[in-house]
C-alpha cells in the first residue's frame, strides 16, 4: 500500500489506535454505508455490486438531505446548475 500511495503521490495518515474521534466522519458515514447499502442487498457478482454502490452512491450525493449542509443533497451546495456528482 505504501508504494501504490507514493507512487501516485498520496499521503498516507493513519489515525491513532483506539481513538475514534480522529475519524469521525469516515465512521458516521462507513455506518450509513453499511446499513442503507451493503446491508440491504444481495451482490450477484462484481459488476451487480460495482451498479448497486454506484446507484446508492448517486443517491446519497445527489437525493438524500444531509442535515450538516441545511438538509439539501451536497450536490446542491457544490453545484447550482444540477449536473450530477461525476460522470457515469
Amino acid at each position: 500500500m505504501l508504494k501504490c500511495a507514493c507512487q501516485n503521490g498520496v499521503t498516507l495518515d493513519f489515525s491513532r489506535s483506539g481513538k475514534p474521534t480522529n475519524n469521525a466522519f469516515t465512521k458516521a458515514f462507513n455506518s450509513k454505508f453499511r446499513a442503507a447499502c451493503l446491508n440491504a442487498q444481495w451482490f450477484l457478482s462484481l459488476w451487480d455490486a460495482c451498479e448497486k454502490m454506484e446507484i446508492w452512491r448517486r443517491y446519497y450525493n445527489e437525493e438524500r438531505p444531509h442535515s450538516a449542509v441545511g438538509n439539501i443533497p451536497p450536490i446542491q451546495k457544490t453545484n447550482s446548475v444540477g449536473d450530477t456528482s461525476l460522470p457515469r
